[in-house]
């Protein structure tokens, strides 16, 4: 009896020496990560914000500037502060690549404030109107096209969010992008048969507007109606029609109409874009070769 006891302590023993994780499995959202997304490869579907970025001729340009000490009237610097920091001086939400809340047209709706956090990770589609665009510059994603789509891939999941590739976004940062007439959209019909029969969160497009028509007639009938849009996507040669994730970031200004945002594509292991978490340094960060400088021509920090 003395010798089962004495086995039972020392197993007791052991348990308790042990790391938490040997003895419970990991959390399965942890399980998660481990198993797929950290060698799933990563993709920035976004836009880096400068001055010069092409924007609605209506809104203006914007200015970024060296934040001053209000005390002193002077800009911040490394040398002498220790820090610097950036003054933004922005003429509109609706620049660069985008998040449109529905109330950017409609009062009665959601600002970017008030989108819920469930927008946060959600399946990616990706419909290809690249060849069309070649024919005619102004085509726009009919109903016919979400059907070839899913005839090749399945139905579109509930939910998810699909952008539209045209390639329009190649010439980024043009500014002449933002004055031409004629570019590549996405047609009522098949954004109410996105909404009304794949029920999906959202669409995205490459342009800055969803179509061309003379009243903007899909954006109208979108924000009107309670539904979001992505604008100013870009890279969307780089993922996959099917099988990705796209995360969904955007600063949360109170009363928003229009959101600064961030879509990072999240596709399979073995796709030939993208980086995978353990790819790049990441904490810490790497010293760079050139340190940051403030270039008043460009009227932004560059390397």
């Amino acid at each position: 009896m003395k010798r089962v006891l004495i086995v039972l302590c020392v197993a007791f023993l052991c348990t308790a020496c042990m790391p938490q994780s040997r003895i419970t499995a990991a959390p399965s959202l942890w399980q998660t990560y481990e198993n797929t997304l950290k060698a799933a490869k990563y993709v920035d579907l976004t836009h880096t914000i400068t001055p010069s970025i092409p924007v609605w001729a209506g809104f203006g340009p914007s200015s970024f500037g060296p934040a001053l000490n209000p005390a002193t009237g002077a800009p911040y610097s490394w040398s002498k502060d220790g820090f610097e920091a950036t003054r933004y001086e922005l003429a509109t939400d609706q620049f660069g690549t985008q998040l449109d809340p529905p109330a950017h047209w409609n009062p009665d709706y959601p600002a970017i404030d008030e989108l819920p956090p469930t927008f946060a990770v959600r399946p990616l589609v990706v419909i290809s109107i690249v060849e069309q665009v070649a024919q005619n510059p102004g085509y726009s994603l009919m109903v016919a096209d979400i059907q070839n789509w899913e005839a090749r891939h399945g139905r579109i999941p509930e939910g998810s969010v699909v952008f539209v590739r045209s390639d329009w976004s190649k010439e980024w940062p043009n500014p002449a992008l933002a004055t031409r007439q004629v570019f590549p959209g996405v047609s009522l019909a098949a954004l109410k048969f996105l909404h009304e029969q794949r029920h999906i969160l959202f669409h995205g497009h490459e342009p800055l507007d969803t179509d061309a028509t003379p009243t903007l007639e899909g954006e109208a009938w979108l924000l009107r109606n309670g539904y979001t849009q992505a604008e100013g996507v870009a890279h969307l040669d780089q993922v996959p029609e099917a099988g990705a994730l796209v995360t969904i970031g955007f600063p949360k200004f109170q009363g928003g109409l229009g959101g600064y945002a961030r879509y990072i594509a999240i596709c399979p292991p073995d796709w030939q874009y993208g980086v995978s978490v353990g790819q790049l340094p990441e904490s810490p960060l790497p010293r760079a070769v050139k340190p940051l400088h403030w270039d008043a021509t460009r009227g932004m920090r560059v390397r």
